[in-house]
């Protein structure tokens, strides 16, 4: 999941960490014009993805975190995050929203990525918010494991019960600490949630404000060796588009801070029906358009996000 990117908080503790990690970051044409595409909207908007790719896990690995070796590329995380005059926001994209993917019809938005990787993910954000995409962060699922494990795990609390065979979770009601295959299977589990995807989009932000606590304690930031583990293994983690720098994921890291401290807002993009069956792409949700629609007009002109988007 991309919220590793708030490893540039402890980044900026020393400029050499800093230009070091700057020269670590891995890249990729993201972002591309074409015609019809939005124009440029007030403040700016980052497209934050947690891709389900396998590449690089071993055996054990992939056993663990119970993904198999299936090499199709989908996307399990997709976030927008505006900071301008107002906010910041953070608007989560179910995966099984049902929009239309330039050139291949209207399927689930998390098939974009495997159709034509982050360009055509881009592209159909773009289509379906009416927002135009400034900037682009991604990790995979090996990032996420070794940011958390970096951090010697993170606390989570739960309210009920969690226990879900195909992603692996299998967790108690109360606070725990996760290390990182228990947080993967925590953020990606949906079967058994009587929410399906909307309860997994509550706890990829419930991940995003544990891993913010821990990124940002004394006991990282007050311990050098521990500091460069950690930054080492946020940048290897992240790819992100061609001009994006250490700069640009300072002010986005600064802004997620601020939303998991309780400034700006986490929001869902407004479903009108969730779980209707459509052949050919199975179980999706369909989006609130009017309500969706306010959403997203208000991000593009930078004005508060409407109250009832505001959970």
């Amino acid at each position: 999941m991309p919220l590793v990117v708030l490893v540039v908080l402890v980044a900026a503790a020393g400029a050499g960490l800093s230009m070091r990690a700057g020269r670590q970051l891995r890249h990729t044409a993201a972002l591309a014009d074409y015609p019809g595409r939005p124009a440029a909207g007030r403040g700016t908007n980052w497209l934050l993805v947690g891709s389900d790719s396998r590449s690089g896990l071993t055996p054990r690995q992939r056993t663990e975190l119970h993904v198999g070796n299936n090499q199709v590329r989908n996307t399990d995380t997709i976030m927008v995050l505006h900071s301008g005059a107002h906010g910041p926001y953070l608007v989560s994209l179910p995966r099984d929203s049902y929009v239309p993917i330039p050139g291949h019809g209207s399927r689930k938005i998390n098939e974009a990525y495997a159709d034509g990787g982050p360009k055509l993910l881009t592209r159909t954000v773009e289509q379906a918010t009416g927002l135009r995409i400034d900037r682009y962060a991604e990790v995979n699922f090996l990032g996420l494991v070794q940011v958390v494990d970096a951090l010697d795990g993170v606390r989570l609390c739960l309210q009920r019960p969690l226990t879900d065979q195909k992603s692996g979770a299998d967790f108690p009601a109360g606070c725990r600490r996760m290390n990182g295959a228990q947080a993967l299977a925590y953020a990606r589990a949906r079967y058994t949630d009587p929410q399906g995807d909307l309860g997994r989009v509550k706890r990829q932000r419930q991940l995003i404000g544990a891993v913010a606590d821990a990124m940002t304690a004394p006991a990282v930031y007050l311990d050098p060796p521990r500091l460069t583990r950690v930054l080492d293994a946020s940048v290897a983690a992240l790819t992100v588009d061609q001009r994006a720098g250490m700069a640009q994921l300072l002010d986005m890291g600064w802004s997620m801070r601020r939303i998991s401290g309780g400034s700006g807002a986490a929001a869902t993009v407004p479903v009108r029906q969730p779980g209707v069956f459509v052949p050919g792409a199975g179980s999706v949700l369909l989006w609130d358009e009017n309500g969706a629609k306010r959403l997203f007009q208000s991000l593009r002109n930078d004005d508060p996000i409407p109250t009832s988007a505001d959970k």
